[in-house]
Order: structure tokens, then C-alpha cells, then sequence
């Protein structure tokens, strides 16, 4: 049995882990990894891309980054997120501003010094993406349609520094970003669609609240059917192995997603839309290991012998 100063601290941690999104962190960890292993450093062995310690660093000092940014954006949203997510708001109080700005700066600081460790230039990129998220946070999110871009392209930014690492600048990598990107920005403008309440009671000039739900749907629409593009040229003109049929799904489900927008209506509409395109990034990332199967199911880049 707990005692009730036990039971403080477990509900200060779990509030702390949500406020920092750790369940989005780790995914993308997972897909920095994978994307390491079978995209950016598909040329090397499996084994020597996991266990290259600066890729460790890059990646964790990234993680870090993207955590602080979750707290300094949720100090910016706490008003709005009263309306759109009242029991996050709620989970999230358990600990203070002050801590939270404590553990902001803790985490900025130890991204920027773990990135230093790996070159001078690395940790300049992070620093300035650190820069990026507070600024998005304090300003640029409030604005429609360049707010939406600055989300989207903050999510891709941590993947282009291991792109440089790697110096691997195939195209194939940037078609694969390409689609990474439309999704991503697909899903945000949908999460101005659901967080309209909270966002009209704030001023937030987003797409939605600005020109209306019916051009907020149409640029969606339009989003969604570009969205093909880098699909179909993955599928036809690059080796992704297994992964076209993670992509032939995506066609069937972005046309099925396109026609559940135009029925959505409701709060809870939007959020399964939202859900849906979650889903799809997460399938999206786990998909990646089907570019090349034997690295999993057989090891033969990850365990073969040293020549």
C-alpha cells in the first residue's frame, strides 16, 4: 500500500511525463532509429549505425529538445487547453510553473552540451531549433497557415540533422520527407479543426477560425490529394521493399479520411480524424523495418561478423 506521500510523487512524475508527451518522445526515438538503420545509414551495418555513440548523442540530445518544447508550448496553451483538454490540464497541474520552467531549461541546457559533444555545428542546429520551438510557441502558432507549416516542419527538423550526420542526400530521402511532412500538416490543421473552441476564446488566428471551417476542409482536401504524389513515387521509382504496401494502404485510407472530413461536424469527429492520422505516422514508422526484413527477421547486417 502506497503511502500518501508516495502516491504525491507518482502523481507528480506521471504529470511531469505528460507535459513533456513522453509517449511522443519515444516515438520519435524509435523513428530516428529506424529511419537511421534502414534510410539515412542504409549503406552501413544495422549493427555499427546502433551502436554509433554520436548518433546516441544526436538523438538524445534532440529527444531532450523536443521535451522542453512540449513545456514551454504548454505554458503558452495552459488557457487554451482549459477548453480543448481539460483532464490533460488537470493531469498537468500537479506540478508547478516554476518547477516546469526549471526542468525546461534543465533539458534546453543538456540537449545543447550533448550536441557539443558531437561538433560545434551540432550544437549550433539544435540551439537554433530550440530557438525555433520557443518562438513557434510565443508567436508564429497563434498566426493561420504559417503557423501549421512552423508545426509541421518542427517535427521533421530533429530527422534533418541526422540527414547531415549521415550525409546521405539521396532523393528518395527527401520524397520520404515530403509525405512525412503533408501528413504531419494534414494532422495539425485537423487539430485546429478540433481545438476550435479554445482557440476562438484565445485569439488564436488559425486557419479555421480565420477563413472558416469550410476553407480550413478545402485546403485539407487539397493537402491530402497532394499527399499522393510522394506516395506514388516512392512505390514506383525506389526500393522501399515491403513498405509499398504501407503506402498502398495510406492511399486507401487518406481517400477514406477525405470523405469522413467533409461528414465531420463535432468535436469528437475531428479527434477520430486527428486519432486516425496518428495511427497512420506511428504504422508509418513501424513500416520502416519492411524497406529491408532480414535486418529483423534473419540479422544478417546486424549480427554478421566483423570482416
Amino acid at each position: 500500500m502506497l503511502s500518501r506521500k508516495q502516491k504525491i510523487i507518482l502523481k507528480k512524475l506521471f504529470s511531469i511525463f505528460s507535459v513533456v508527451r513522453g509517449y511522443n518522445v519515444a516515438v520519435v526515438v524509435l523513428a530516428q532509429y529506424l529511419a537511421s538503420i534502414f534510410i539515412f545509414g542504409s549503406h552501413l551495418r544495422a549493427l555499427d549505425v546502433v551502436l554509433n555513440f554520436h548518433l546516441f548523442l544526436i538523438i538524445l540530445s534532440s529527444s531532450f529538445a523536443i521535451a522542453s518544447g512540449y513545456i514551454i508550448n504548454n505554458f503558452y496553451d495552459s488557457e487554451k487547453d482549459l477548453i480543448n483538454r481539460p483532464n490533460k490540464y488537470n493531469i498537468d497541474r500537479f506540478v508547478s510553473k516554476a518547477t516546469q520552467f526549471r526542468i525546461y531549461f534543465a533539458l534546453n541546457f543538456l540537449s545543447a552540451g550533448l550536441a557539443f559533444i558531437v561538433s560545434w555545428r551540432a550544437a549550433v542546429f539544435i540551439s537554433v531549433y530550440i530557438f525555433l520551438i520557443w518562438f513557434y510557441s510565443h508567436k508564429l502558432k497563434k498566426f493561420p497557415i504559417i503557423g501549421n507549416l512552423t508545426a509541421s516542419l518542427l517535427v521533421v527538423l530533429p530527422f534533418f540533422e541526422i540527414l547531415m550526420y549521415f550525409k546521405n542526400f539521396s532523393f528518395g530521402i527527401f520524397v520520404h520527407a515530403a509525405f512525412l511532412y503533408l501528413i504531419i500538416l494534414i494532422r495539425e490543421m485537423v487539430k485546429d479543426l478540433e481545438n476550435l473552441s479554445g482557440d476562438f476564446a484565445n485569439n488564436y488566428q488559425t486557419i479555421p477560425v480565420r477563413f472558416g471551417i469550410k476553407t480550413a476542409k478545402r485546403i485539407i482536401t487539397f493537402l491530402t490529394i497532394l499527399t499522393i504524389v510522394p506516395a506514388v513515387i516512392l512505390i514506383h521509382y525506389f526500393e522501399i521493399g515491403y513498405m509499398a504496401y504501407y503506402f498502398y494502404f495510406s492511399l486507401l485510407m487518406l481517400m477514406i479520411f477525405i470523405f469522413q472530413l467533409w461528414q465531420s461536424k463535432t468535436k469528437k469527429a475531428y479527434n477520430a480524424l486527428h486519432v486516425s492520422l496518428k495511427l497512420l505516422l506511428i504504422l508509418g514508422i513501424l513500416s520502416i523495418v519492411l524497406i529491408d526484413p532480414n535486418v529483423i527477421l534473419h540479422g544478417k547486417q546486424l549480427i554478421q561478423p566483423l570482416i
